[in-house]
């Protein structure tokens, strides 16, 4: 059994603990506070065909030490997850790297939608989460881009009570935007380019396809006032239409292009401060549903190459959580936002079963982001540097108590 003694609730109550567990573990948690262990509905482990940024075996250990026992993964790997049996694939590559980290993390996983295999997506419904869409170019070739197949995946999904989730970027838009700046070389043209309009067109149209289908509708990495207003509307009509923010555009803006260039490029983009203000006040207001790390790797040596050359994507899932308590003690955030934010909400919408899994954290904790003590394969973080207070200390995962200061 794992026995936790005199821990701190929500609730402000202490309580004692025992849970299942084939070891014997007595645990003083008189100095920690309980929280449902985390749900991450947006990563990219890169498994197949990317390893050199991640692997399932380095995600796992970043996953645990941000107190997230669940994740979500995304398709666009090499190939990318378009047809049932490369969905098969995948999963056995990552069986198999789990295994080998001794870490039984909870994954699901998203299916790509390809205008060339819209004709798989009924033999996944079983096997998925839901139906990814990149409705603008990111990382990998899954842009849908034209109105005849987003119209199919969204009645397919409705068919088939299947969510899609939309990275919403308008695609024709971009590459006008793109036209009209080439020629330009500093990081920070890519928040210019890939600019709030751009965002909330293709929030509008998508939204205007779940009202049409009666779709359930996921929308990614929301990062723009505009956004948030189109939903807010969405959700007071009725619909079943759901956001999603990230740890970096809540926590970084487009301030950061001059220290960390290359490292801060990510799609949709920063955006100006305001943006920030507003994220977090549509939080607060039940707008916003959940916070998907949009963990995305990339090894260093591509993160400082010029931009247009520069893939787009940062790591997350480690410093999410400490982030969030540190919020909570600016007064940004209350734990119980923190809690619907990253376990609560994701549970709900995504229809997932209850489980015991736990991750018991220090909320004094104070400790500067360091990148030689990152998990994550490709070490760094564009967080490195930042005193934060508010940690998690140990992940509970099934019958498996991790104290996280003895990963490696």
């Amino acid at each position: 059994m794992i026995h936790i003694n005199n821990i701190q609730t929500l609730a402000n109550q202490r309580k004692n603990l025992s849970l299942p567990s084939a070891a014997e573990i007595t645990l003083n948690a008189e100095q920690l506070t309980l929280l449902p262990a985390l749900i991450d509905p947006h990563v990219h482990f890169r498994t197949p065909g990317l390893e050199h940024k991640e692997d399932w075996r380095t995600a796992a250990k970043a996953s645990i030490c941000g107190g997230y026992t669940t994740v979500f993964d995304m398709p666009n790997t090499l190939p990318p997850t378009v047809t049932a049996e490369l969905l098969r694939e995948k999963k056995q590559l990552i069986d198999k790297q789990l295994a080998e980290a001794g870490i039984p993390l909870r994954y699901h996983l998203f299916f790509g939608a390809d205008k060339n295999h819209l004709d798989e997506i009924p033999k996944v419904k079983a096997a998925v989460i839901g139906i990814k869409v990149f409705m603008g170019c990111s990382t990998g070739n899954l842009v849908i881009d034209d109105d005849s197949s987003l119209h199919a995946v969204f009645a397919i999904a409705a068919s088939q009570d299947m969510l899609v989730a939309v990275h919403a970027e308008d695609e024709s838009m971009l590459q006008q935007q793109k036209i009209k700046y080439s020629g330009h070389t500093d990081y920070s043209i890519h928040s210019t380019i890939r600019s709030p309009e751009v965002a909330a067109r293709a929030v509008e149209k998508a939204i205007a396809l779940a009202r049409l289908y009666k779709t359930r509708l996921y929308i990614l990495h929301v990062s723009t006032l505009d956004e948030i207003n189109l939903i807010k509307a969405a959700k007071a009509e009725g619909l079943a239409v759901y956001a999603e923010t990230t740890p970096h555009h809540l926590f970084i803006n487009d301030s950061a292009y001059e220290q960390w260039r290359g490292k801060v490029v990510m799609n949709p983009p920063i955006r100006p401060a305001p943006h920030q203000a507003a994220l977090f006040a549509a939080i607060r207001d039940n707008i916003i549903d959940t916070l998907g790390t949009d963990h995305a790797p990339h090894t260093l040596e591509e993160k400082i190459l010029p931009y247009g050359k520069c893939p787009s994507g940062i790591p997350g899932i480690e410093t999410a959580l400490p982030l969030l308590l540190n919020a909570y003690h600016e007064g940004l955030l209350t734990l119980e936002h923190i809690v619907a934010l990253t376990s609560t909400r994701a549970r709900e919408i995504f229809r997932l079963p209850v489980n015991e899994d736990i991750v018991l954290v220090d909320l004094n904790k104070q400790a500067i982001v360091n990148e030689n003590t990152l998990k994550t394969k490709c070490g760094w973080s564009p967080f490195v540097g930042r005193r934060l207070t508010g940690w998690p200390v140990y992940t509970i995962l099934g019958d498996q108590l991790f104290n996280l200061s003895e990963i490696k």
